[in-house]
């Protein structure tokens, strides 16, 4: 059996063939190819596949309590949050958004600001565009019927006739945010589609690609862009298979919009992290995503380093210093925990870097050949230390440490806290 990768320069002979391996490939770093998606701007913010991917949050304090939502928006702005949202439910809301935006500007925030709508929106969203960046709407709320518990079917007629109610109500708003260059974002919600969706496609990913192209379509025609796809779903599985069908359906029409990843109400603590982390890394890693939230059940800004953590780890964002750790063995030469924390707290605030602490020699220089900087057991109370794959000194344990951070500003890469 022979195994060939494009380009082969080096063979190594196994048990079952020669497998060749192509020593100039490129390193798999940074591997991974994103959707092209067109850039749009919220704020001072591009999302799009030729920009970073973008972290966003959402406030949970009463948007009519200023000073509560100031205060809220302020430290998702200060944990890193990139893009907030706020909940518009009604006029008096949305009129509150502009002293929150005057109040915001006067103390130096320049945050972007959403305007999250969903019940029968159009006058509220109509208000609230002139004081923020981009409008969320759901359209499975957006022209809100009260189901019909009698109803067994619709017609196509029917359906056809709701499609031109829907179109006639959003157009004054796509007409707005045109002439004012906002944007909008088309938020479908698994657990919110519209009645005739549910019937036509049943309460299926497909429903919930069929609900957003309806609204993209219209945008479209109506040759507006800025526009911003979401199709959030509490279960993974669901959320993963509507992504890809928008993707796909979007893309077949030429439409290629940014999509906004996210699994909604993933709850609270390891799981809602995992949870998350499950949907989102997982269309991330096949390319799809431009901006990211991760909904927990906790202060909004404790959602942040969760995000930047996920595409840290893809390789997408660098915002953070990478540790790469073994998970120690019998032939780990110092309690690996404890010094990594060591490590983590000297350095923790060297955006950028990548540092490796690994319990013994064999798993040393070969398991951390992409860090910048390793601290390695080399045997019982030493330590080596390493530039790459390049051993620079040996120092006893006690002060390894410190020899790391000298080793740093030798290279002058350090900058204090």
């Amino acid at each position: 059996m022979t195994t060939t990768l494009p380009g082969a320069t080096t063979q190594a002979e196994t048990g079952q063939g020669t497998l060749k391996v192509d020593s100039t490939l490129p390193r798999y770093r940074n591997q991974i190819r994103r959707r092209p998606t067109r850039t749009v701007m919220v704020g001072d913010v591009p999302i799009g596949s030729q920009h970073p991917v973008v972290v966003q949050s959402m406030i949970n304090e009463d948007t009519m309590d200023i000073p509560a939502a100031v205060a809220g928006i302020r430290r998702l702005a200060d944990a890193g949050c990139e893009i907030a949202r706020v909940t518009v439910p009604s006029l008096s809301h949305a009129r509150a958004m502009e002293s929150i935006g005057h109040q915001l500007r006067d103390e130096g925030y320049t945050i972007p600001l959403v305007a999250d709508v969903h019940h029968n929106g159009i006058k509220i969203a109509l208000a609230v565009a002139p004081h923020v960046d981009k409008v969320r709407i759901n359209p499975g709320l957006f022209v809100f019927d009260k189901p019909d518990p009698n109803r067994q079917s619709f017609s196509a007629a029917e359906f056809a006739a709701a499609g031109e109610r829907i179109r006639s109500t959003l157009a004054p708003l796509v007409e707005l945010l045109k002439k004012q260059n906002k944007a909008l974002r088309i938020g479908v919600n698994h657990g919110s589609l519209a009645e005739r969706m549910v019937f036509t496609y049943g309460d299926t990913p497909q429903g919930m690609a069929e609900s957003a192209m309806e609204f993209i379509r219209i945008c479209a025609e109506m040759d507006f862009h800025n526009i911003v796809v979401s199709m959030k779903a509490s279960r993974a599985p669901v959320m993963l298979a509507a992504y890809r069908l928008i993707a796909d359906a979007m893309d077949a029409e030429g439409l290629h919009y940014p999509l906004h990843l996210g699994v909604t109400e993933a709850g609270d603590g390891d799981y809602g992290r995992i949870k998350s982390t499950a949907g989102i890394a997982t269309l991330l890693a096949e390319g799809l995503g431009d901006t990211i939230r991760v909904s927990l059940t906790e202060a909004p800004e404790r959602e942040i380093p969760v995000g930047f953590s996920i595409l840290q780890s893809l390789g997408l964002r660098k915002t953070m210093v990478e540790y790469v750790a073994c998970p120690s063995c019998g032939r780990t030469l110092f309690n690996l925990e404890e010094v990594l924390q060591q490590v983590r707290a000297a350095t923790d605030h060297l955006t950028g870097l990548d540092i490796a602490v690994m319990g013994c020699i064999v798993n040393g220089p070969g398991e951390m050949a992409d860090a910048d900087y390793g601290y390695v057991g080399r045997s019982p109370g030493t330590i080596c230390l390493y530039r790459g794959r390049e051993e620079i000194r040996k120092v006893p344990e006690s002060e390894g440490v410190e020899a790391l951070i000298a080793l740093i500003k030798e290279d002058g890469r350090w900058v204090d806290p």
